[in-house]
C-alpha cells in the first residue's frame, strides 16, 4: 500500500468505530483481535495488514475499499468512434491491439459487390437485429436474431443483409488459431436458400 493511503487507515478506522458507537473492547471481542493491537491501528502505531483489516470489514459489514479508502471506479463504458465504410457501420468494442477483437456490425442492404474474399484469421458472429446472409464458400445460409456462425475466414467469404432491411451483428475476430469455440448449425431450411 501507498504510504499516504497507509496514514489515513488509523483515522479512518477510529471515526467509522465511533460512528458506529462500538467500543474498542467490543470490536475486539467481534474480530478476535487484541485491544492494543486495535487501538495502535488507529493511532497509526501498528502497520495495517490484509490480516488485520479483514476481520475489521467484517465487523462493520462494510468493503475493505472503505477502510482503506480506495479511489472509485473508473467509469466502465467503452467509449469509441464508429467506422463507416461503405455499406458497413463498425463500432470497436475492444480498446487493445492484437489479439481477439470484437466488434458491433450495422451492414446497410444495397452493396451489389458480393464478391468472396479470404485473409487471415478467424471470425465469430451473433446476429442482433434483421437477417444475415452467410455465403463461405459453397455454402448460403440466412441466420436470424440470436443465431452465430464461426468460421476460418481463409475459407472464401461474404456476409451482409439478407433482404431489404439493415443487420445488426456482434463479431469476434482473431488471428489465425484463435477461435471462439461456439458452433451454431444452420438449419435445413436455410440450407442453400436464396433470399
Amino acid at each position: 500500500m501507498d504510504e499516504d493511503v497507509l496514514a489515513e487507515v488509523g483515522p479512518r478506522l477510529k471515526r467509522l468505530r465511533k460512528a458506529r458507537g462500538a467500543t474498542l473492547g467490543a470490536l475486539a471481542e467481534a474480530t478476535g483481535i487484541s485491544v492494543s493491537t486495535l487501538s495502535r491501528l488507529e493511532s497509526g502505531g501498528r502497520r495495517p495488514s490484509l490480516e488485520l483489516l479483514l476481520p475489521i470489514a467484517r465487523a462493520h459489514q462494510v468493503p475493505l475499499d472503505e477502510l482503506v479508502g480506495a479511489p472509485p471506479v473508473g467509469d466502465p463504458r467503452v467509449r469509441t468512434e464508429p467506422v463507416t465504410r461503405g455499406d458497413r457501420t463498425m463500432l470497436p468494442l475492444t480498446r487493445r491491439p492484437g489479439g481477439l477483437q470484437a466488434y458491433k456490425l450495422v451492414i446497410r442492404p444495397g452493396n451489389p459487390d458480393r464478391e468472396q474474399r479470404t485473409h487471415e484469421g478467424y471470425e465469430w458472429l451473433y446476429v442482433l437485429n434483421g437477417r444475415l446472409r452467410l455465403r463461405l464458400e459453397r455454402h448460403d445460409v440466412v441466420l436470424e436474431p440470436g443465431e452465430a456462425a464461426e468460421f476460418d475466414t481463409r475459407v472464401p467469404h461474404w456476409f451482409g443483409p439478407a433482404d431489404d432491411r439493415p443487420v445488426e451483428i456482434l463479431s469476434l475476430f482473431g488471428p489465425q488459431g484463435e477461435r471462439m469455440h461456439t458452433r451454431a448449425r444452420p438449419r435445413a431450411r436455410d440450407a442453400g436458400q436464396e433470399p
